[in-house]
C-alpha cells in the first residue's frame, strides 16, 4: 500500500520542476491545500442532501402549493391484465405489428391501444410538484454560491488579471474563503452524484453523469496541487446560467409563461457567452498559455487542461442544443409530438385530446403553446 501510494502522489507528476510536497506543508505563516482536506467533503454531501430532504418538504412545496402547483399525476391509465404484461416484460413502446396483434386480441381499436400506452408511460413520471421541488433547490443553491462567488472574487486580484493565478504558484496560500468556496462546491457534486440516480430521470442521463464526475475530478484536481485560483473562475462562470435555468423552470411549472420565456431567453444569453466566448477566451487562455509561460508544463498540467476540454465539449453540446431548440420554434412557431420526442416536458406524451382530434394540433394545448413554449419544454430539459 504504501508503495502504490508513493506511486500515486509522484511529485514528478503532481507538481512542477523542484517543488515538492514538504515545500507545501502547513505552516505558521501560510495555509495550503492539503489532500486529506477533500475528505470533509463526503459528510457535507451527505448533511446536504438531508438539507435538500427538508428545503424541498417544508420550503419548497408549500411554495408550489400556494403557486396552485398540484401533486396530482398523470391520467391513470385503465387496468388491463395482458397490456400491463406487455408494458412490463417486452416493450413500452409497442411497434405496429404487435399493436394489430393486442387490437385483435382484446377487440380494442389499435388508437385506444396507443392511447393505454402512452397513458402507462406517463404514469411513470414524476409530478409537476416534484419537478418544481427540485427545481427549487438547485434554483436556491445556484443562486447562493454565483451570489458567493462574485462576492469572494471581486476581492481578488486574479479576477481582473488572471496572470496573478500562476504568480508564485504553487506557492499560493489558501484562504478560509476559497477553501469553503472548493469544499462547498464538491459537497453539492457529490450529493448530485449520489441523488440523479433517485432525481428525475432525463433523457441525457448519461452526459449529466460525465459532466458530474468531471466536475469532481476537475476540482479535486485543481485543488490538490492548488490550482485553486483559476478553478474559483471555472466555477463561478459555469454557475452563472443555472439559476436562471431553475427559475424558468419554475416559472414553466406555475405557468407563468412570460415570465418563463424572458426567463429562458435570459439563460440562453448567458449561458452561450460564458461557454463559448469567455470560457474560452479568458479561462482556457490563462490555463494553457499564461501558465506556459509563466510556471511552464508538466504531468499534471496536461491532465487537468485536458478535462477543461472536456467540460468545453460538454458545454458545445449543450449550446448545440439551445440553438437548436430555439431554431425549430422560431421555424415551426409551435409545439408538434415530434418536436418534443427529444426533449423532457412533465406532459410531453399526456393524451388528453378527444378522439378524433389532430394530436399534433392538441399537443401546443399543455400550457406551452406557441414559439416561447417550445423554448421553455426544451428549456426543462437542460440541466447543467
Amino acid at each position: 500500500m504504501a508503495g502504490i501510494l508513493a506511486w500515486f502522489w509522484n511529485e514528478r507528476f503532481w507538481l512542477p520542476h523542484n517543488v515538492t510536497w514538504a515545500d507545501l506543508k502547513n505552516t505558521e505563516e501560510a495555509t495550503f491545500p492539503q489532500a486529506e482536506d477533500l475528505y470533509l467533503a463526503f459528510p457535507l454531501a451527505f448533511c446536504m442532501l438531508m438539507v435538500r430532504l427538508i428545503f424541498e418538504r417544508f420550503v419548497a412545496k408549500p411554495c408550489a402549493i400556494a403557486l396552485n402547483i398540484q401533486a396530482n399525476g398523470p391520467q391513470i391509465a385503465q387496468p388491463n391484465a395482458i397490456l400491463e404484461k406487455v408494458f412490463t416484460a417486452i416493450t413500452k413502446h409497442p411497434d405496429e405489428k404487435r399493436l394489430e396483434g393486442l387490437s385483435k386480441q382484446l377487440d380494442w381499436d389499435v388508437r385506444s391501444i396507443q392511447r393505454w400506452f402512452r397513458q402507462r408511460r406517463n404514469q411513470e413520471k414524476p409530478s409537476t410538484l416534484k419537478r418544481f421541488c427540485e427545481s427549487m433547490w438547485k434554483f436556491s443553491y445556484g443562486l447562493y454560491i454565483f451570489t458567493y462567488g462574485i462576492r469572494f472574487l471581486k476581492k481578488t486580484p486574479w479576477l481582473w488579471n488572471t496572470r496573478h493565478c500562476w504568480y508564485n504558484y504553487p506557492y499560493q496560500p489558501l484562504t478560509p474563503d476559497l477553501h469553503y468556496y472548493y469544499i462547498l462546491e464538491l459537497s453539492f457534486y457529490w450529493s448530485l452524484m449520489f441523488s440523479q440516480f433517485t432525481d428525475i430521470k432525463r433523457k441525457d442521463f448519461g452526459v449529466m453523469f460525465l459532466h458530474h464526475l468531471v466536475a469532481i475530478l476537475l476540482i479535486t484536481f485543481s485543488y490538490v496541487n492548488n490550482m485553486a485560483r483559476v478553478g474559483t473562475l471555472i466555477l463561478c462562470l459555469h454557475d452563472s446560467a443555472d439559476a436562471l435555468l431553475e427559475a424558468a423552470k419554475m416559472a414553466n411549472y406555475a405557468k407563468f409563461q412570460k415570465i418563463c420565456d424572458l426567463l429562458f431567453v435570459m439563460f440562453a444569453m448567458v449561458f452561450i457567452t460564458t461557454r463559448l466566448g469567455v470560457f474560452p477566451l479568458w479561462v482556457l487562455n490563462t490555463t494553457l498559455f499564461e501558465s506556459w509561460e509563466i510556471v511552464g508544463p508538466y504531468p499534471s498540467w496536461w491532465v487537468f487542461n485536458l478535462l477543461l476540454l472536456v467540460i468545453q465539449g460538454l458545454n458545445c453540446f449543450w449550446s448545440y442544443l439551445i440553438v437548436k431548440i430555439a431554431c425549430k420554434a422560431i421555424s415551426k412557431g409551435k409545439v408538434s409530438k415530434d418536436d418534443r420526442s427529444d426533449i423532457e416536458s412533465s406532459s410531453d406524451e399526456e393524451d388528453s385530446e378527444p378522439p378524433g382530434k389532430n394530436p399534433h394540433t392538441a399537443t401546443t394545448t399543455n400550457g406551452t403553446s406557441g414559439t416561447n413554449g417550445y423554448l421553455l419544454t426544451g428549456a426543462c430539459a437542460m440541466d447543467d
